[in-house]
């Protein structure tokens, strides 16, 4: 049987113990098409794991009536292979500590469209973008899709031209959405949300920057009218709440897979897109999610009732943001992505065995994080850090990498210990130089650069937009070379953009160089350095 909207019906589902959606999706496909509520930008993951089912489950409770228009705008094969063959239809499976599986079919997402100004999907989209009904439009587009300049302060090339050329057929993400927005200003001026869900911090800020820049630029070219800058600025009319997110949400696994095809459900394959993206019919995940969003919605908002979601004040949000990605789960997973990668490891959940590095997370979370964390009051920091590392990171059923965690690192140190090292320096009571398991981390992803593992052996790097460059620097070193290291290590340590400081400005930069030095020692000196640091 294949996942078709004309089987949803089919006994085969019930037999087999799947969730089914218990409203009338036929109803809710054309009371969406009618009067859209909800667009989300991003076909990944998160958006079917976790998005798509917090629309499925207000669907069912009958919080809301309309469903989840799904647009892409990186990857366009996501939809065409994953979302329209299957009628945008998709089979949520939570994976759950104790080996136990929940199989949903998520039938929430009601349209798929690609962003695309040369193709229908275009028209359809600006049609979206008119229409009084819409309230929100949410983002989960990674980090980068925010990015209007390079690392060195500039415009990207693609950025400079869309400033030129205008709405008529921009070629980047955010003067795609800057250009939809003008379609509704246009309209009327029309209130509207446009939310950022994705992990990073401060993201309705990162939005909303990227978005009046491209405002500002073309009404300073006359390409647009001059009210439409009033139109985005001001914050009344369009509004870009802050949120916090998680969810681990690994690629398609292949023991999945095998599960719903013995199930006898069909063409459930995942497939690699030409962009790299592995994408199937189905998405797995944990259990344990939240979404904490600043309640700000000029046009009102759809009334989600689902598991970890909270509507509440920016400031919350951010204690809840800060909580987490500074402290207690996405430091952690970047220092077990960094050693795994060189420790031989594929597994976040084997990790989790090795005594050295659950150690070392542990002593980052509580010794050297937690002393900073401001409570946000909807979850208690040492009840989320807890479940993190003695719940979530050891569950053996997600398939989740440290591959996939070490993408981007370069883009996610700032704040992931930045944060932490800024606080300490922030507050009197605590000394910056007491910090020994953060400059180990930071110490050890340099190490990584390197592209060769604890036993000497070479082995491929996550994609990362510095990866060359940061290379170059270390260029020449081996395991064994004694250094001294300071000249290719300066200009990484030192980077503002890299860290959220200046290393060797807040006295940590030499540190790191000693830890270095330790790690290159030669084969089996990551094991040795980590062991010897966890000793004392």
């Amino acid at each position: 049987m294949k996942l078709l909207n004309q089987n949803l019906n089919d006994p085969l589902l019930k037999e087999k113990h799947y969730t089914l959606p218990n409203y009338d999706r036929e109803a809710v496909l054309a009371q969406t098409r009618q009067k859209p509520v909800w667009v989300h930008m991003g076909a990944g993951n998160i958006a079917r794991s976790f998005l798509s089912q917090v629309a499925q489950d207000s669907l069912d409770s009958g919080s809301i009536t309309t469903g989840m228009i799904i647009c892409e705008g990186f990857d366009y094969e996501i939809i065409e292979k994953a979302y329209r063959p299957f009628d945008n239809l998709c089979i949520n499976v939570i994976l759950n500590a104790d080996g136990s599986v929940k199989k949903n079919v998520v039938a929430s997402m009601t349209e798929s469209l690609v962003m695309d100004p040369q193709r229908e999907d275009w028209t359809r989209l600006r049609e979206l973008f008119t229409l009084p009904s819409l309230q929100m439009v949410s983002f989960t587009i990674t980090e980068k899709g925010y990015n209007l300049k390079d690392l060195k302060g500039n415009y990207m090339p693609a950025v400079l031209d869309d400033f030129a050329a205008g709405i008529a057929a921009p070629k980047t993400y955010m003067g795609k959405i800057a250009a939809l927005c003008y379609a509704r200003y246009q309209a009327g001026a029309l209130p509207l949300a446009l939310v950022s869900m994705d992990n990073c911090s401060h993201n309705g800020k990162r939005l909303e920057d990227a978005v009046c820049d491209f405002a500002r630029h073309w009404v300073e070219n006359e390409i647009v009218d001059a009210g439409f800058l009033t139109y985005i600025t001001g914050n009344e009319k369009i509004a870009f709440p802050w949120t916090a997110i998680d969810k681990i949400t690994p690629r398609p696994d292949p023991t999945v897979h095998s599960l719903l095809t013995a199930d006898g459900l069909d063409d459930m394959t995942p497939v690699e897109t030409s962009r790299h993206t592995f994408v199937a019919p189905f998405v797995n995940a944990e259990q344990t999610q939240y979404l904490v969003i600043e309640d700000h919605f000029p046009n009102g908002r759809p009334n989600l009732k689902a598991q970890g979601v909270y509507f509440t004040g920016r400031a919350t949000v951010e204690k809840f943001e800060q909580m987490k990605v500074c402290t207690c789960l996405n430091p952690l997973h970047t220092a077990l992505a960094v050693l795994g990668c060189m420790l031989g490891y594929n597994r976040i959940s084997d990790e989790m065995k090795d005594e050295d590095l659950a150690e070392l997370i542990h002593r980052i979370a509580f010794r050297e994080s937690m002393p900073v964390v401001v409570d946000p009051g909807i979850i208690d920091p040492v009840d989320f850090a807890s479940q993190v590392i003695e719940q979530r990171l050891p569950n053996p059923f997600i398939p989740d990498t440290p591959q996939r965690i070490a993408t981007d690192t370069s883009q996610k140190l700032a704040i992931r210990f930045g944060n932490t090292i800024r606080a300490y320096l922030a507050d009197e009571k605590m000394d910056v130089q007491s910090l020994r398991y953060i400059p180990f981390v930071l110490a050890a992803w340099c190490r990584y650069l390197l592209a060769i593992d604890d036993s000497g052996t070479p082995f491929t790097p996550s994609a990362d937009p510095m990866l060359a460059e940061l290379q170059t620097y270390v260029a020449g070193i081996e395991l064994g070379s004694k250094g001294p290291f300071h000249d290719a290590l300066q200009p990484i340590l030192s980077n503002v953009a890299i860290f959220g400081v200046d290393l060797y400005g807040v006295g940590l930069g030499e540190r790191v160089e000693q830890m270095f030095a330790e790690l290159v020692a030669g084969p089996g000196s990551i094991r040795t350095a980590l062991h010897t640091l966890l000793a004392d």
